[in-house]
């Protein structure tokens, strides 16, 4: 009796374990990532945002729905004022400038400092010096390197992805494809120490959930 007793009691007591199968029918769907991520020791000009899957689906330096928010070391906000002037006032608007010897029949015309940078990295050249490219230095750009190296940067937004295996990153380095491959330009940081310290104030996939022990 003792024996039948304590049987049922384990059986009682016991995890009872079922398995089963679900076929993922939204797998067409995109899937929000939302991050929250403060860089202590990286401006905002240095980092790069991208994603990329298994189906070949990439996103290169995204800029929609990610925001870069310049900081201070004490936290605060740095304004955009400066950053947001139209330099190409007084310029013809059917000017067509030099890409220094980059151009290409994707790029025939380089009239901003990142249309020279980017027809350098798809000819695979390489671009010594930022101070010698009149687009460059129109808008400052050398100087605002100099300028904003001692700021942090906080990058906050939604990601769409697929649901699919894949990876999203954020790097420092403008990047972009090469030979069918995802590479960084790190050129003009090899004299900067780079240090990617940084804290994640909040991660999450899907749907935003308030109450993670009680989900939907």
């Amino acid at each position: 009796m003792t024996a039948l007793f304590v049987a049922e009691l384990q059986f009682f007591l016991g995890a009872s374990i079922k398995e089963k199968l679900l076929m993922d029918t939204t797998r067409s769907e995109l899937l929000d990532i939302y991050l929250d991520i403060t860089f202590h020791n990286l401006p905002c000009d240095y980092l790069s945002v991208d994603a990329m899957d298994v189906s070949g689906g990439q996103q290169v330096d995204v800029d929609h729905n990610i925001k870069k928010r310049r900081l201070k070391k004490d936290g605060t906000v740095v304004s955009e004022d400066s950053k947001n002037k139209d330099i190409s006032d007084g310029l013809d608007p059917n000017r067509c400038e030099s890409c220094y010897g980059a151009e290409s029949s994707e790029h025939k015309c380089c009239n901003t400092c990142e249309e020279v940078r980017d027809a350098y990295r798809v000819k695979a050249g390489v671009l010594e010096s930022l101070g010698s490219i009149e687009q460059c230095k129109r808008e400052g750009i050398a100087h605002r390197l100099e300028d904003t190296k001692n700021e942090m940067c906080n990058v906050q937004g939604t990601l769409r992805v697929s649901k699919v295996s894949g990876n999203f990153h954020i790097s420092p380095g403008k990047s972009f494809q090469q030979n069918h491959a995802h590479v960084h330009d790190l050129k003009f940081l090899q004299t900067f120490p780079l240090n990617l310290t940084h804290t994640i104030n909040r991660l999450s996939f899907g749907e935003f959930c308030p109450n993670p022990s009680k989900p939907p």
